[in-house]
């Protein structure tokens, strides 16, 4: 009998909650019901309530409900009436039933007014979830920014580290997620932009890569932005992680063209190899097939003129399998030698149906580069004119007082065929 009352009064005292009837859960509180701290099982299929530890198997049927507290369930719901009145009877602010502290729910479902509420009675705003999060880690979206200010105003520690296998700081998290006003404001209470995670990558190592939306295969204005805010701020533009890749690696990868003239324009270094052997320039010519929003042409283009090393002639045929259906940045590629003659290597790198698309572009560039025709008296200048300004084309050619058409030229613009 006294386990059914207990049921019912358990059940009782969800139906409050779930309503933010105050008048009802404070009768039962007074009466001694329910204890304030009991314990419930609810249905949680996207992890809200529950956190677990990386790499740890779970059957699935586990994934389907959380162990959470009043406390957790009001915050989850927003009822932030029933949550002060939990809280003054005493609840506990920093229970983890099922991994996570209050705190941690109120930042997942983004509501300030619960954070503030638990802050004020107690919570810690830095206890690390059973993933190793603390609730800053959990601020990733553009609506719990308020929580995470609220969170740095109350004593948070910007700097504070995941305890798990990723080790980032809230700056990382913030940059991953394209949050642009989160890493301002971190920046602002002093977060080291240069911080290392587990992986040796720097804040702008992370935005820079998940700059590139791979499932829309589009660009993030934000990531771009938290890139341009990181390094306003003196980031690191050289910084290598333990793949030994610079943020311009990563740029070059997603062929971000917006981003690999920030990165430029700051110093990055066009020319560092990482531990396959690879330059960016090889990276961008790499994937220039399968990322239908870059533009590798430009990518190439800014490269060369701050720099970069061209392709080793001998090679030159991988750049025409991998570039074959992109023929301005072939032609932006080949425009660097002042010479270079095709081999046999170079038709059967290209496609039939590239050759057919293409075809004025591909009877040009075959026509030009034979062994006994040299290529024109301008193109040569234009080498020259390059070698003797080499990595400050981009910043020297502008200024000079010539034709736009001839800087344009000078700076490798295509322009559909081979001269």
């Amino acid at each position: 009998m006294a386990t059914a009352e207990s049921s019912r009064a358990r059940q009782a005292f969800l139906d409050a909650l779930e309503a933010n009837d105050t008048g009802k859960l404070q009768a039962m509180l007074a009466q001694r019901l329910v204890d304030v701290d009991t314990v419930f099982e609810v249905e949680d299929e996207q992890l809200i309530l529950a956190s677990y530890k990386q790499g740890h198997w779970l059957p699935s049927d586990k994934l389907k409900c959380s162990w959470a507290t009043g406390v957790h369930l009001a915050v989850l719901l927003g009822h932030v009436e029933s949550l002060r009145l939990l809280l003054a009877h005493r609840a506990a602010a920093n229970c983890q039933p099922n991994g996570k502290t209050p705190l941690h729910v109120a930042c997942r479902v983004a509501n300030a007014d619960c954070v503030q509420v638990l802050c004020d009675h107690g919570a810690l705003p830095d206890r690390f979830s059973l993933a190793g999060l603390a609730p800053l880690h959990t601020c990733t979206a553009p609506s719990s920014v308020p929580c995470a200010k609220q969170l740095v105003w109350r004593g948070a520690c910007v700097n504070l580290k995941s305890n798990n296998q990723d080790e980032e700081t809230p700056l990382h998290t913030a940059a991953r997620c394209g949050l642009p006003d989160l890493v301002s404001f971190y920046m602002e209470h002093g977060a080291l932009v240069d911080s290392l995670n587990a992986h040796l990558e720097t804040p702008l190592a992370l935005a820079t890569h998940w700059a590139l939306r791979f499932k829309e295969q589009d660009y993030s204005s934000e990531h771009r932005l938290a890139c341009r805010l990181l390094l306003d701020a003196k980031a690191a533009v050289n910084a290598r992680d333990e793949d030994f890749k610079s943020p311009l690696h990563k740029a070059a990868w997603n062929c971000d063209h917006v981003l690999l003239r920030m990165m430029l324009e700051a110093g990055a270094e066009p020319n560092l190899l990482d531990v396959n052997g690879c330059a960016p320039i090889q990276y961008v010519l790499k994937v220039s097939s399968v990322r239908p929003a870059g533009r590798p042409e430009l990518c190439c283009q800014l490269l060369l003129n701050h720099g970069a090393a061209r392709i080793y002639p001998p090679h030159f045929h991988k750049v025409l399998q991998a570039c074959h259906a992109c023929p301005r940045a072939v032609e932006v590629v080949v425009n660097t030698y002042e010479h270079i003659a095709w081999t046999a290597k170079w038709k059967s790198a290209i496609p039939e149906s590239s050759l057919e698309k293409h075809g004025e572009f591909y009877r040009s560039l075959f026509a030009v580069c034979t062994r006994h025709s040299p290529r024109s008296l301008l193109h040569l200048a234009r080498c020259a004119i390059r070698q003797a300004l080499q990595r400050h084309c981009q910043r020297v050619v502008p200024t000079l007082t010539l034709p736009a058409t001839l800087k344009q030229y000078l700076l490798l613009e295509p322009q559909g065929v081979i001269y």
